[in-house]
């Protein structure tokens, strides 16, 4: 029996995600981290996050991750008896995530005015590459896509090197977290309308807005940001640097008391005199300078007498962690950072805990991702579909 002490924030929350891939989905398991009722909705054939990154026995383990804490359940909104079901749940829906290109679901029929006749509350999340309109709206759009668009993958990478993509999902985590955050603006709106609205979400703008003032320094100085390697155009020196014992540490000097600590640590006092030495453009100048006072000084120790002499100067330094470091390191496992769940189809499961925490309604990982249409039975049952029809309609393959 759930108490009112056992129930999450948003439990009084229902959220249909109808996307594919990564941002809405994210998005829509940020809320079920904190107790929305997400009914992840996929085509009878399956999803492509099925089959994407490495796989246990043939199961994703990207679709675990992005696939928690929500019900599955199968359905095709391209058919007509589809649409109608789907138009049955957005009733009690607050939310719908939905991702196709756009035009998809107007030719659907389930376009946002006709989605407000049947819930005139319903907030309807668009996410798509490239935005709902402009002579771009109908282009395929992959986070890829907005990594180079947004111009971060033209200012990163090595001075002489290419432009650099991340190896993983960047664009459409951000996207997913600006989704969620643009999903609680949408409700609290509500709480005052009644009524719902649309979420116009291009996966090109929330990465571009974490960029820094590029647009503005373009505007008002002329200057397109270069790719600097590890190094910032804002501060010196800040860079990765390689100990005796083979480890790398990132070191940053954003404030200007800590820049003055690690030149002491290092052995390099006088500069800290310098008229150049006074803020961190002034240190930009002379990078070079900087960078090799401190990766010298790094370089003839091993990474633990790095750790401990910066901790000690009360400088800010920190080990380069893959994952098997984030698995054994006692920082996060006071955060309570990994959790494991049991997963009916992997056993023993670690997976990432919600990202922040909160003291009075914490989130907390119930469950991961959940086979292809495991909810189905109970889903359609509360519909009002009986066993008999939800065998018909899975035979037509609507379901």
């Amino acid at each position: 029996m759930t108490t009112a002490a056992d129930r999450l924030p948003l439990s009084d929350l229902r959220v249909l995600d109808a996307a594919t891939l990564f941002a809405g989905p994210t998005a829509a398991a940020l809320l079920a981290d904190f107790g929305a009722d997400v009914i992840k909705i996929e085509h009878p054939g399956g999803e492509p996050g099925r089959l994407n990154g490495r796989l246990v026995d043939g199961i994703s383990l990207w679709s675990k991750t992005v696939g928690r804490n929500k019900r599955a359940m199968t359905l095709d909104l391209g058919r007509p008896e589809g649409r109608e079901i789907f138009l049955k749940l957005a009733r009690s829906a607050d939310v719908v995530v939905e991702n196709f290109r756009p035009g998809t679901f107007e030719r659907w029929g389930l376009d946002y005015d006709t989605l407000a006749e049947v819930n005139p509350g319903v907030i309807l999340l668009r996410v798509t590459g490239f935005g709902q309109v402009g002579p771009m709206r109908s282009r395929a759009g992959f986070g890829t896509l907005a990594e180079a668009m947004s111009g971060f993958a033209y200012s990163t990478g090595e001075p002489d090197g290419p432009p650099t993509l991340p190896p993983f999902g960047l664009a459409d985590g951000i996207a997913g977290i600006t989704g969620a955050y643009a999903v609680m603006v949408a409700l609290h709106t509500r709480r005052n309308t009644g009524r719902g609205q649309v979420i116009d979400l291009s996966l090109l703008e929330p990465i571009m807005s974490v960029l820094g003032p590029q647009i503005t320094t373009y505007q008002q100085l002329g200057i397109v940001q270069e790719r600097v390697g590890n190094r910032s155009v804002n501060n010196a020196p800040r860079n990765t640097y390689r100990c005796r014992d083979g480890r790398w540490v990132a070191v940053s000097t954003s404030a200007q008391s800590i820049a003055e600590r690690v030149l002491r640590l290092v052995g390099r006092p006088e500069v800290i005199d310098e008229p150049w030495f006074a803020n961190g453009y002034g240190r930009v100048q002379h990078v070079e300078e900087l960078d090799n006072a401190v990766g010298s000084w790094i370089a003839e120790r091993d990474s633990a007498e790095v750790i401990a002499a910066f901790d000690k100067a009360d400088a800010a330094v920190a080990l380069i962690y893959n994952a098997a470091d984030i698995a054994t390191d006692p920082q996060f496992a006071a955060l309570g950072t990994i959790v494991h769940v049991d997963d009916p189809e992997l056993g023993d499961l670690a997976i990432q805990a919600p990202p922040v925490r909160l003291t009075g309604t914490p989130g907390r990982i119930r469950w991961a991702g959940r086979a292809k249409g495991a909810d189905n039975a109970e889903i359609y049952r509360a519909l009002g579909i009986g066993d008999d029809e939800l065998v018909r309609l899975h035979a037509a393959g609507i379901v």
